[in-house]
């Protein structure tokens, strides 16, 4: 990514520990779960996880386990440059915060970018549902 780009913060409270948080949003295999946005699908194919997207398969690339609760991604599509996902999981007392930042692309029309926050903030409380249930 070169130059500047609008971005919004998308922050979720969820009333869990913050390492159960990070332990179950760090995998993989749950983001079908509760990450529409991303895929229905994500599966693990010659050592890379693919999601199955609108767009056609896409290749899901995750930060690895580690004790900062950063759960940064980059998908990356057949064609066109990767898509980087900063995201994280903090303390909030005994729950947690999760912080997700979108950034709008070049192509990204204003209202596209407005779809796809509040498709975030869906995601992130599907994960804020099915983490406290």
């Amino acid at each position: 990514m070169t130059g500047t780009f609008e971005s919004r913060t998308i922050t979720v409270r969820i009333g869990r520990p913050a390492d159960v948080v990070y332990n179950f949003a760090s995998d993989p295999e749950n983001f079908p779960k509760w990450a529409s946005g991303l895929a229905k699908s994500l599966t693990k194919t010659n050592g890379e996880w693919v999601a199955e997207t609108p767009q056609g398969p896409m290749t899901v690339r995750f930060t690895g386990q580690n004790r900062f609760g950063v759960l940064d991604h980059y998908v990356i599509p057949q064609s066109g440059p990767g898509i980087y996902i900063p995201m994280r999981v903090i303390a909030n007392g005994d729950g947690s915060e999760v912080i997700f930042t979108l950034f709008r692309r070049p192509e990204m029309s204003a209202e596209k970018f407005l779809e796809d926050a509040a498709w975030v903030n869906r995601d992130l409380n599907a994960l804020k549902d099915l983490l406290e249930a």
